[in-house]
């Protein structure tokens, strides 16, 4: 088969990490190497749909400035799909774990999954492990077994898995291994209370502590949309909450969204080497249009977040190398008026008040964010275009990053975040709140290499 070549580059972003070509979804094996930040991604190279599963792979100096690499995973006779997972460092080499995903009959959806290894010395070709698999499914769960997070403390591996156990509610299992090789079941550490609040399969999940705070970050499938809540296909959270460090289990609240646009999915989180916790996300939803298929391609990251716990929330913020994108400070002044933005653009507003605080319009498209009472609402001239927040209080600080086909919002340094692919005809046109304080950034163009 012939790999897919991009066919128009117009909607092909400046500063997101997508593939030379094809399908991505997920985000997999966030980790640092050698010197290097590395990301690979859910990848079929082969078209512009979904396929079987190979991982993609890029690596970093910086988690901005990626450099694309050669795939890491290719599917084999046995393997249907190289499905999502994770890397750790062991043993002075980078080491991928990853879902096997076999179709028993595929036309019905019948299929098993399982746990793998892969290795690599260099970080940039692997080897599958002779032994694999290394977990299978165990007896008391559905076919639903997979998304592999490990991480390790102390001389211990601990792997965080996706599953839907026997009475078909999604939950999370947490294994432990000394060589990654064997791993012994601990507990459940978590599960869905009830299917339409908490899902029927947890994906992606990921499990970290923040400021002595334990947060489970996974994405539930089969939540039932309530009013404002839970308007996407798949929704993508947290739970905040004290894992027993005897039962291994987690003391926890209700599931909260992490993001309220309508194109963020199936986070994974890296610590860096100075102790952050980033996140990065599939900037897509398995709703969303994404007209780049006709240009053959599909998919796209979302900008890297650093994670931090504040109130009982979760905040998301920019990456502080973000900031080596700014080429030019455009405008610093009291807003007024109309401004063109170029097509890769940072703005931020600050002092707002009620109603519209901005518009961005390319004369096709728009997106507005609107203050009202306590609700943050973001609206977009598309069908099922709404979706809103509840935000206490004044909105004091409004930072956006605008790309060739994307938008993120940051409300209030990360208390809300909304996620958008919007696909300009051209550069938009910023209408800002009058009497806000606005900055405009103008932001390297063709950030990565493909």
């Amino acid at each position: 088969m012939e790999e897919m070549r991009v066919t128009n580059n117009r909607f092909r972003l400046d500063y997101h990490l997508m593939a030379k070509a094809g399908w991505i979804n997920d985000p997999n094996g966030f980790s640092y190497f050698k010197g290097y930040y590395h990301m690979f991604y859910q990848y079929y190279p082969y078209a512009s749909e979904w396929g079987p599963m190979h991982w993609g792979h890029a690596r970093s100096k910086d988690m901005i400035h990626w450099e694309t690499l050669p795939t890491a995973l290719f599917p084999d006779e046995k393997d249907d799909g190289c499905f999502s997972g994770s890397a750790v460092v062991y043993d002075d080499k980078l080491w991928l774990i990853y879902t096997g995903h076999h179709y028993i009959d595929e036309e019905n959806d019948l299929f098993y999954e399982d746990q793998n290894l892969a290795y690599s010395s260099d970080g940039i070709h692997f080897k599958k492990y002779a032994g694999n698999p290394v977990l299978k499914t165990p007896t008391d769960n559905t076919k639903h077994f997979r998304d592999p997070k490990v991480w390790q403390e102390d001389d211990t591996f601990y792997m965080i898995l996706g599953s839907q156990g026997a009475d078909e509610l999604g939950r999370a299992l947490l294994y432990q291994s000394v060589d990654l090789k064997t791993w012994q079941r601990v507990s459940t550490l978590a599960k869905a209370e009830n299917l339409k609040d908490e899902g029927y399969m947890w994906e992606c999940p990921d499990f970290f502590r923040i400021n002595g705070q334990d947060v489970l970050l996974m994405s539930p499938q089969g939540l039932e949309a309530r009013g404002e809540l839970y308007r996407n296909l798949n929704q993508t959270g947290y739970l905040l909450g004290h894992l027993n460090r005897e039962t291994h289990e987690l003391k926890r609240g209700g599931f909260e969204e992490i993001d309220k646009g309508h194109d963020f999915y199936a986070t994974q989180t890296a610590l860096t080497p100075d102790g952050r916790r980033v996140m990065v996300a599939w900037m897509n939803a398995w709703d969303s249009p994404m007209y780049e298929k006709e240009d053959g391609w599909a998919g796209a990251l979302t900008i890297p977040r650093e994670l931090i716990v504040k109130d009982g929330k979760l905040y998301q913020l920019p990456v502080t190398e973000m900031l080596s994108l700014r080429q030019e400070k455009v405008v610093q002044e009291d807003s007024q008026g109309n401004y063109q933005l170029s097509r890769a653009t940072e703005f931020s507003l600050k002092a707002t008040a009620e109603g519209q605080l901005f518009k961005l319009s390319d004369g096709e498209h728009t997106l507005t964010i609107t203050k009202e009472a306590d609700k943050l609402i973001l609206e977009r001239n598309t069908e099922d275009g709404q979706r809103s927040a509840q935000v206490s209080g004044n909105v004091t600080k409004l930072q956006v990053f605008v790309d060739v086909s994307s938008v993120e919002v940051f409300v209030n340094d990360g208390q809300v975040t909304f996620t958008e692919r919007i696909y300009w005809q051209q550069a938009p046109v910023l209408s800002a709140q009058a009497g806000s304080f606005l900055e405009i950034y103008r932001l390297e163009e063709n950030v990565n290499q493909y």
